[in-house]
C-alpha cells in the first residue's frame, strides 16, 4: 500500500538503472540546492513524452538554480533506451526498472495497463524536490497524467524558494 512521504522528513530510498550505464541513486547527489525527481508513466505515456521535452528545454534553468534532476519509470531498460532516442530528451539521467516496492514508498499512483503498448502495471506522474540532505521539500503526485506542474512556472517557484529561503509546508499529519 502506497504511503504519501511526508516534506521535512527523509526522502525514501531511490535507485535506479540509467540508460547510458551506471546507476543512479538519491543518497549520491550533492545539488546546490535540490535535486528534482520526475517519475513518468513510460513509453506509452504522450503526455510523458511532451513533459520531459519540457524538461529538457528547462534543464539549463534550473541548473542555473542549483537544481540537479532525474527521470524514472518502471519500463525496462529497452523501453527507456526507446524513449531516450525517439523523444529527443536531454542529457538527464533517464532511469529504468522503478520497482514496485519503491513506487509505494513514494506515494505514487499504479494502473494497469488498459491499451495496447502499454504495461502491464506502471506508475502514475510524481514529481519531487529533495534538500541536499536528503529531506523532502516539495512533492506532486497525480492519479492520472494530467495536471502536473508546469515546469516553466515551477522554476520560477524554485528561484522563490532559494531567494527567500522559503521553508517546506506540509510536514504535520492529520
Amino acid at each position: 500500500m502506497p504511503t504519501t512521504p511526508r516534506s521535512r522528513q527523509s526522502a525514501p530510498a531511490l535507485s535506479f538503472p540509467t540508460i547510458g550505464g551506471g546507476n543512479w541513486s538519491l543518497q549520491d547527489q550533492s545539488p546546490e540546492n535540490f535535486t528534482l525527481i520526475v517519475f513518468y508513466r513510460g513509453l506509452h505515456c504522450p503526455v510523458c513524452k511532451s513533459y520531459l521535452e519540457t524538461l529538457s528545454d528547462v534543464q539549463s534553468d534550473y541548473a542555473d538554480l542549483g537544481v540537479e534532476m532525474a527521470a524514472v519509470s518502471m519500463d525496462t531498460k529497452s523501453r527507456a533506451r526507446k524513449t531516450r532516442m525517439d523523444w529527443g530528451i536531454g542529457d538527464y539521467p533517464l532511469g529504468y526498472n522503478l520497482d514496485l516496492e519503491t513506487a509505494n514508498a513514494w506515494g505514487l499512483y499504479l494502473s494497469e495497463g488498459i491499451k495496447e503498448g502499454e504495461p502491464d502495471l506502471f506508475s502514475e506522474p510524481g514529481l519531487f524536490l529533495v534538500c541536499p540532505d536528503g529531506r523532502l521539500y516539495y512533492s506532486a503526485i497525480n492519479s492520472a497524467p494530467w495536471g502536473r506542474p508546469h515546469l516553466p512556472s515551477f522554476r520560477k517557484t524554485v528561484d522563490y524558494i532559494v531567494t527567500h529561503d522559503y521553508p517546506a509546508r506540509g510536514e504535520h499529519g492529520s
